[in-house]
């Protein structure tokens, strides 16, 4: 058996300042020498967050499993591991964990003394339930059922040991586990039915659902008893904070208003204009937590004409001028990315040649794709059909400057001869158009710790749906030999064959020009200068409030 470096709960003395910057998360701001009594956690206060992502459907991150789920989950649920700034998995609600020497079979070990706010106790049968209610078809899970995949059954070895039974060898298992969708609950919270889950759901956590009015705000507050923090953790016991309110303020300037104003405490989705504002302030601090996982990219729907021909798909790239859009747009706020992967993630590969604005290129692409003609409006056509690009829009998952560029690459685009059809849409809608095969670009934002997320995205399994019914390679890259790589990398060990293996898959990915990669998945929190002790969690990037405390 192969055992983790972890076995003991590690001390945690560092002050909540202290424990901010370890997360290796970019601060930015002015700040100002205090005494050592000014920086003593304080207990108690409420702390408002003001967020501009879509309020959640339902506030159990099993049932589908988006980001603003994550985002307000993370308050009350936690996950068997979690992971340091480093990279490297650490203990959460599980001490320590081995793995067999097949791969087949991991053994997690809990704490004989926590328990779930409702006073059901956390043990291995506790954990079989929720891998079972994320493989429940009922439940509509996509993002924690795909990361599952190789999960094929549980057992009780004791009653703190449970057993995870895999099909084959999972390289990615404590990636995937780490993450806020397949955080533990309680079994008894579980066996409600799923309207009463998704309003309350009953974790470990710091903080615990108070109530939900829908379309406003949600109140968490704290968990008295609380006593699972993760290792990296800057204290023991509970939150200093008495509660959290969570609201839902869409509009960016609003947030940021409320920020100003005292009204709210931390707000996300911080527009490009309004970072380069508040880095002026000596009010507002600036926490720049780029997700991990994939890129934020546009993806080519292979699957169907036109992008079924990889020349078009080429000519469509080189005729996007994605430098100048992110450059102007983004004002120094967001880097241009040539990579599937984050740059977060240290085996990522970057091919800045293959996405290079070329339109003379992408000219002669089309014409030796066929498309020679063009209509009175100046786009291509070919057997008397346009060359049309249907490009569906989540108004809530892209900021109006990424919305903007989108704008200008349709502006470049058509002077190649695409017509691209920009179709603003609410998550709803847009969820639909995507399950529907209903476009031809998109672009689909999509968190998972470590570089498995490439066989989420571009393994042909991946066109299959989740019982959810949302799939996630958007692309529809259907390619045996990428197949084969990406389950190979899946399965090894060795850190050095894993990183080459999943370094032929994305050269495949980017050179088969499937995406166009545009730049890292944007978390920017502003907080004011009175939020002391939070950070940005090193798994998927979202905020906790555990270790913070206000002046």
């Amino acid at each position: 058996m192969h055992t983790s470096g972890y076995t003991h709960r590690a001390a945690r003395t560092l002050t909540g300042l202290v424990g901010l910057a370890a997360t290796g998360i970019l601060l930015t701001g002015c700040a100002t020498a205090e005494s050592p009594e000014a920086t003593r956690p304080l207990t108690g206060g409420t702390l408002t967050y003001a967020s501009g992502d879509a309020e959640p459907t339902c506030l159990d991150p099993h049932v589908g499993g988006n980001y603003p789920q994550a985002l307000v989950s993370t308050q009350y649920l936690e996950s068997l591991v979690s992971r340091d700034a480093d990279g490297e998995i650490i203990p959460w609600l599980a001490d320590s964990w081995t793995e067999s020497a097949d791969g087949l079979a991991w053994d997690f070990t809990l704490p004989a003394d926590v328990s779930f706010t409702d006073g059901t106790p956390l043990d291995a049968a506790a954990v079989q339930a929720n891998i079972a209610h994320i493989q429940d078809p009922e439940t509509a899970s996509s993002t924690g059922y795909l990361a599952l995949g190789k999960v094929t059954g549980t057992e009780v070895v004791s009653t703190n040991v449970v057993r995870l039974t895999l099909s084959e060898p999972d390289s990615a298992l404590l990636e995937s586990l780490s993450q806020p969708w397949l955080a533990i609950e309680s079994p008894t919270a579980l066996a409600r039915s799923q309207d009463e889950n998704c309003a309350s759901p009953v974790g470990t956590g710091p903080f615990q659902v108070e109530k939900w009015v829908q379309q406003e705000s949600i109140t968490l507050v704290r968990n008295e008893k609380y006593s699972s923090p993760p290792a990296d953790a800057a204290h023991t016991g509970p939150a200093y904070l008495d509660s959290i309110v969570w609201r839902f303020i869409p509009d960016s300037a609003s947030r940021y208003a409320a920020l100003q104003s005292g009204d709210a405490d931390v707000i996300d989705n911080a527009q490009p204009d309004t970072i380069v504002q508040a880095e002026k302030s000596d009010t507002i601090v600036h926490l720049d937590a780029p997700r991990p996982g994939a890129s934020n990219r546009i993806e080519l729907n292979s699957g169907r004409a036109p992008f079924n021909d990889p020349l078009v798909r080429e000519a469509f790239i080189r005729s996007a001028n994605v430098d100048d859009a992110v450059t102007s747009l983004f004002r120094g706020t967001a880097e241009r990315s040539y990579s599937a992967l984050s740059s977060v993630e240290p085996l990522a590969v970057s091919g800045p040649d293959l996405f290079a604005y070329d339109p003379e290129a992408a000219s002669d692409l089309l014409d030796s794709a066929g498309w020679t003609e063009r209509d009175s409006n100046g786009y291509r056509v070919k057997d008397g059909e346009r060359l049309t690009v249907d490009f569906p829009v989540s108004t809530n998952q892209s900021i109006p400057a990424e919305q903007s560029l989108f704008e200008q690459i349709q502006a470049t685009a058509k002077k190649t001869g695409f017509e691209v059809v920009l179709s603003p849409m609410d998550l709803s809608s847009w969820y639909t158009a995507l399950g529907e095969n209903d476009y031809d670009a998109v672009s689909a934002p999509y968190t998972k710790v470590g570089p498995d997320v490439l066989r989420i995205l571009f393994h042909s399994d991946g066109i299959t749906p989740a019982p959810s019914g949302y799939f996630a390679n958007h692309a529809q890259v259907n390619d045996p030999a990428i197949d084969a790589l990406l389950t190979q990398a899946g399965q090894v060990t060795d850190a050095d064959e894993r990183a080459a293996l999943y370094a032929d898959a994305q050269n495949q990915v980017l050179a088969g020009f499937y995406i166009l990669p545009l730049f890292d998945q944007q978390n920017h929190y502003l907080l004011g200068t009175d939020v002391v002790g939070a950070r940005a969690l090193p798994t998927v990037s979202t905020p906790t409030f555990y270790d913070a405390w206000l002046k």
